[in-house]
């Protein structure tokens, strides 16, 4: 009898779970990827994300997945190349069955009431770019959700096509900062060939008045995509200090956008359990 009331019970719990879900969830066509929130936006994977997170996806995929990506957002695993296989099926409903989004515009994603400005023209913004100004979900989804190993020739030819979305969180806290006469920087791992490109991209996802977009040196080998990054990024936002900027604030998908000195007076961490760059 206690066996099955236990079964009853989460019979029940995965019900009212997703039935929770459908009821505060945009319909799957109108997920916030493309160059506006109102914009339908392509079928990128065959994965129903009315299971989600909390549905018959947690049940199957136990805890483990679950405390992987914990793991990862709170930086206790490290220099992973992959994914996990056992958890694509876990990470593709958690990008696109809307608890991303449901994580992505928190108040971090928001200016403070407190931030006080001293309107001096010399106050600045960093923006990382992939994964945080732009969404490359639909390269992901085609590829496994990262359960294979990175392709830097197979990702730069994507990135090539200047066809990466705005993440919708992102751009609205961009456009509010250039309201309140923070100059945006975009600081990012992409490199010098791929400048034109991504000034493209960029505009065509309504971004736009930026002060300075500061990328790598164009010689890289494949597999850069694991190298250096906070001493690269932390370098540059020293240049930016040295130069008389003061940076309010730093945001990134990646601990290493906002470690190493100086960080800036504020750090946000968006999620991705995606891939890692030390």
């Amino acid at each position: 009898m206690a066996t099955e009331a236990r079964l009853l019970l989460l019979l029940f719990l995965t019900a009212a779970a997703s039935a929770w879900e459908m009821n505060i969830r945009l319909p799957t066509e109108r997920l916030a990827y493309g160059g506006g929130e109102a914009v339908v936006a392509p079928l990128i994977h065959a994965l129903r994300p009315l299971l989600g997170f909390g549905g018959q996806l947690a049940a199957r995929a136990g805890v483990a997945c679950d405390s992987w990506r914990l793991a990862v957002e709170a930086h206790n695993v490290f220099g992973w190349k992959k994914v996990p296989a056992s958890c694509e099926g876990y990470v593709g409903h958690y990008m696109l069955g809307g608890h991303y989004h449901r994580d992505s515009p928190s108040s971090s994603t928001r200016p403070s009431p407190t931030l006080k400005l001293a309107g001096n023209g010399k106050e600045i913004w960093v923006f990382d770019i992939d994964e945080t100004s732009l969404s490359n979900l639909p390269y992901f989804a085609k590829h496994g959700f990262r359960t294979t190993l990175y392709n830097d020739t197979c990702f730069r030819e994507y990135v090539a096509e200047g066809s990466t979305l705005a993440l919708p969180e992102t751009r609205r806290l961009y456009r509010r900062l250039l309201q309140l006469g923070v100059k945006p920087v975009f600081l990012t791992s992409r490199t010098e060939d791929e400048r034109n490109i991504t000034v493209t991209n960029l505009r065509r996802q309504g971004y736009s008045g930026w002060m300075k977009l500061l990328l790598k040196p164009a010689v890289h080998t494949a597999g850069e995509l694991l190298g250096s990054a906070v001493a690269f990024k932390s370098g540059e936002r020293q240049k930016l200090e040295d130069a008389g900027f003061t940076i309010v604030g730093n945001i990134g998908d990646q601990w290493s956008d906002i470690l190493g000195a100086p960080e800036g007076a504020r750090t946000f961490k968006l999620p991705d359990p995606l891939y890692y760059i030390g």
